[in-house]
């Protein structure tokens, strides 16, 4: 009986061997003769899985190395009228794109309810080690349960959900790439640098989402985010933001008790609202410096 394909991981590649029948899948391959195998660009796995299914071609899959999550949010909010719409379309979109968003729209809140609908192993990156802390108190708060690490600023954690920098990931592409199922790119036109653009091109990712208020770039390398990440799915000018929350609370209840009901379940015992308790080893016992570092936002 003939061997079955083995599709393996290797620093940003696929090992593709011995060869499937069919042609389909040449489309992804390129011969390597150092090592008399073919190999497929880790960001052409989701392609080249979905072509190998639908020619009924049976494979061992080694390559995948990420995990199916139970994220239980702790901090449930009812999303306002364009969160719920980018998130719609995003998974009509195959479950990949960019979604173009003003700042301070929600898109923090936006990628948390990404996360709760694909429940996969998740990487968070970020371009300033600011953000990187911002992100990864909202994530403490939404999802206690869950491991949550950090990588970049001296930390170099491998945790089912991590937040991370652009520069410490690009640097560590190679061991990251398959080890996490959702990428999420906060201000995505950093992007398509060519240091950068290894983090999208060394993943197997098959679930991707970009956040950005400005996307475009001057050298014109924001055309690239579609290959990187996805099309643009979904965008909202702060104008239009505005017009559809004063339309929702005419036609909907009391203003002042929606926001109430809404924010609810922030509410904590701490004396100190602001101060968001830590139960990580980045931040031992040391809850208002997280605070001070990320007082929390109330995403719109």
């Amino acid at each position: 009986m003939a061997r079955l394909p083995n599709l393996s991981y290797d620093r940003g590649t696929l090992i593709l061997h011995p060869p499937p029948r069919g042609k389909d899948w040449l489309d992804y391959a390129t011969w390597d003769d150092r090592i008399e195998k073919f190999r497929v660009p880790a960001i052409q796995y989701r392609g080249l899985i979905g072509t190998l299914h639908r020619a009924n071609t049976e494979i061992v899959d080694r390559a995948r190395a990420y995990k199916e999550l139970t994220l239980v949010s702790r901090m449930e909010m009812t999303p306002y009228l364009h969160q719920q719409e980018a998130l719609e379309t995003w998974q009509k979109a195959g479950k990949t794109g960019v979604v173009v968003l003003p700042t301070a729209a929600g898109k923090t809140y936006l990628a948390q309810m990404v996360m709760q609908s694909i429940q996969r192993s998740t990487l968070i990156l970020v371009p300033t080690l600011d953000l990187m802390h911002q992100w990864y108190a909202h994530l403490l708060a939404a999802f206690p349960e869950v491991e949550i690490g950090l990588l970049g600023g001296g930390s170099h954690d491998r945790t089912p959900i991590l937040v991370s920098t652009y520069d410490s990931a690009a640097i560590h592409a190679e061991n990251l790439g398959n080890l996490y199922g959702l990428l999420i790119f906060d201000e995505c036109h950093h992007l398509p640098s060519d240091f950068n653009r290894v983090i999208a091109e060394y993943a197997i990712a098959p679930y991707r989402l970009g956040l950005s208020a400005t996307p475009e770039r001057t050298d014109g390398k924001h055309a690239d985010l579609e290959y990187l990440i996805g099309p643009e799915i979904y965008r909202k000018s702060p104008r239009r933001i505005i017009w559809d929350c004063i339309s929702r609370t005419q036609n909907g209840p009391n203003p002042r008790q929606a926001v109430s009901d809404r924010t609810r379940p922030l509410q904590r015992t701490d004396p100190n609202p602001q101060c968001i308790p830590s139960r990580s080893k980045h931040y031992p016992g040391q809850p208002s410096r997280l605070a001070a570092v990320c007082p929390r936002k109330r995403p719109i």
